[in-house]
Order: structure tokens, then sequence, then C-alpha cells
């Protein structure tokens, strides 16, 4: 699997699970929303070819979800 790959199947997984969390309150919905920005960010860059920012964008995305889950 190559680099671009590699983003591309981590969006994939970001997708996957946000499609699986529910915010219950203000906050969580603020900070997915931040998520989902990170996670826009990343289509971006990769569409752009620059894979490391694209990288960096979707792995913040999962950890702030990641972070969410976490607390339930």
């Amino acid at each position: 699997m190559n680099d671009r790959e590699r983003v591309e199947k981590d969006m994939e997984m970001f997708e996957e699970n946000l499609s699986k969390y529910h915010p219950k309150g203000e906050k969580e919905k603020e900070i997915v929303d931040m998520a989902v920005r990170y996670f826009e960010d990343a289509k971006f860059y990769l569409e752009r070819g620059d894979i490391m920012t694209a990288f960096g964008c979707i792995n913040y995305a999962h950890g702030l979800l990641d972070a969410l889950i976490k607390l339930e």
C-alpha cells in the first residue's frame, strides 16, 4: 500500500466511525464538527498531492473522534 492509499483508507475508516457515533451534547457536536473539518482538510490536501499534510489532518480527525468515543 502506498502513502496515498494509506490516507484514503484512513479517510474511509473515519467516515465509517463517524457514521456510528452520535454526539450527546453541544460540546460533543462541536468536537465532531472540528473532526469533520480536519477530514475535509485531508481531502483538500490529498487532492493537491500533499500526502503528508493530508495524513496529519486525517489522523487528527481520528484522534478527536476516538477521544469522544472513549468518553462514552
